[in-house]
Order: structure tokens, then C-alpha cells, then sequence
């Protein structure tokens, strides 16, 4: 499966914006999809998790309340709203997917990335 991300860019802090992460190839409703990001200098961290149904979901304690991850599956898409942001939710932000079972999504090892897409959150 191919992701595409999109939707960063630069906002003040307390501002929102919506990442969009588009799939293509087998079947992308058969994955469990995520969001990771990673601030410059800094080790990627897992962000937020949804089943491949949207029936579940797991965020990060750093991003609970602020953030919803939701999916399209009939237009392949899954989305990350983000609210409230802050300096520290400044990275790069990408989607992942993952064909196994909904099992830990925060540890788990995906399968397919896309490439980044850069939220700069300004004080």
C-alpha cells in the first residue's frame, strides 16, 4: 500500500489543522492505521492509532484531548485533527500502516510509511 500525507504547514500555537494521509494499492481499509511524528533532533514517536473499522483508536498521553484520528474508507483516507497546538507538537508527521491484527498500536511494526509532512507550530 503507497501513503500520502499532506495537510501541514506553519500555525500559531492554540491553532488547529487537519492532516489527511491518502492510500492506494491493496486494500487500505485491511489496515490498521497511525500517525507517528519526530521533532528535530528527537526520536520518532508514535502519535495515534485507528482500527482498520474505525472502531478503535489509541493516542499518545501527550496528545490526548487535543488530537482525533477518524478514516474514510470508501475514499482511503485517514485523518488526524489536531487542536489546541502547542510549540511542542512541532515535527514532521507521518502515516503508517500496519496489516496485522489491532494489537499495542504504539509498538507495533508497520508495515508501509508515507513521507512526512511538517507542522511548525509558532509561539
Amino acid at each position: 500500500v503507497q501513503l500520502q500525507a499532506s495537510g501541514g504547514g506553519l500555525v500559531q500555537a492554540g491553532g488547529s489543522l487537519r492532516l489527511s494521509c491518502a492510500a492506494s494499492g491493496r486494500t487500505p481499509s485491511r489496515y490498521v492505521m497511525a500517525w507517528f511524528r519526530q521533532a528535530p533532533g528527537k526520536e520518532r514517536e508514535f502519535v495515534a492509532a485507528i482500527s482498520r473499522r474505525g472502531d478503535n483508536t489509541a493516542y499518545a498521553d501527550s496528545v490526548k484531548g487535543r488530537f482525533t484520528i477518524s478514516r474514510d474508507n470508501a475514499k482511503n483516507t485517514v485523518y488526524l485533527q489536531m487542536n489546541s497546538l502547542q510549540p511542542e507538537d512541532t515535527a514532521v508527521y507521518y502515516c503508517a500502516a500496519d496489516g496485522g491484527d489491532w494489537f499495542a498500536p504504539s509498538i507495533v511494526i508497520y508495515d508501509y510509511w508515507g513521507q512526512g509532512t511538517l507542522v511548525t507550530v509558532s509561539s
